[in-house]
């Protein structure tokens, strides 16, 4: 396996790439996103997540546009709660008006919430935009093994419905709270067997575990800020982490991740079995929610 740098990419299943190590802008004020996400730009990061329900994909996008559109894989993501066919599609053209990308390289459900008739419109639409080139790429977020495992029907009934194989879409990557102290084996599993690209968002945790043993020790064996081994640790694990901040310091050293690496023993002693989420957790609600 190649050596990991800050331009290392996955392959998605929809045939795109993108760049492992993601900048997030969540909770970032849209005044203040713009220098933000240059700074980050100009760091090294080459893939910016944003949503709708953040309020500041344009200014990313403004961003994005004066470093080079082209170099920067850009995310955003369906507003929770308004799953349904003519919700997407103005979403969709809204995020597209806003930003003035001409592309979104990727746009995710942000949640399940609204029931499985209106996750499966929600999907037949973003599906519908790939096909007439306004998204490359499309996943999910914050989906449970449960949703995962229904999606995988609602895009068979999509190629029957539709007439084709291949007609109900494929799921590129998908998005949920990742760190050592909610690992979510079952649904990184369940991506690796697909090729999903698993992201992790709060992957340090919002700095609520500094100085938990383990991770203090790597810390100091390696000369580097606990947010850097647990930046280092989802990029070992295949994932792709989306650290966030506003800090010009901590943007330029969470991606100053590259010049060293951790052992699978010490991947293996950081991992926990807790499960001890920090943000929201729809991943455990029901399909009829």
């Amino acid at each position: 396996m190649a050596p990991l740098t800050i331009d290392t990419k996955l392959k998605l299943n929809s045939g795109y790439e993108i760049p492992q190590l993601g900048f997030g802008v969540y909770q970032t004020p849209p005044s203040d996103t713009k220098r933000c996400v240059t700074e980050a730009l100009n760091a090294g990061y080459l893939h910016v997540d944003s949503a709708a329900y953040y309020q500041n994909e344009a200014a990313c996008a403004e961003a994005i546009r004066s470093f080079g559109r082209d170099k920067v894989f850009f995310t955003s993501k369906i507003l929770p709660g308004s799953l349904n066919y003519d919700s997407v599609i103005s979403q969709v053209d809204r995020m597209l008006k806003e930003t003035n990308l001409g592309y979104l390289d990727l746009v995710l459900i942000h949640s399940p919430h609204g029931g499985s008739a209106n996750r499966k419109a929600a999907w037949k639409a973003l599906v519908e935009c790939v096909e007439t080139g306004k998204i490359r790429s499309i996943g999910v977020s914050n989906y449970g093994v449960h949703h995962l495992d229904e999606l995988e029907k609602h895009i068979v009934e999509l190629e029957e419905e539709r007439g084709c194989k291949g007609k109900g879409g494929v799921i590129s990557v998908g998005q949920w709270e990742i760190h050592p102290w909610v690992a979510r084996n079952d649904i990184v599993e369940w991506c690796a067997k697909r090729n999903i690209a698993a992201e992790a968002y709060c992957p340090l945790v919002q700095g609520k575990r500094w100085g938990e043993p383990v991770l203090k020790k790597l810390a100091e064996k390696y000369g580097k800020s606990e947010a850097q081994i647990l930046i280092r640790w989802s990029l070992q694990k295949g994932l792709v982490p989306l650290p966030k901040s506003v800090t010009t310091e901590r943007i330029k050293s969470n991606a100053e991740v590259f010049d060293f690496e951790l052992t699978p023993e010490e991947i293996a002693e950081l991992q926990t079995d807790e499960y001890s989420p920090i943000s929201w957790d729809p991943n455990v609600e029901p399909l009829e929610r």
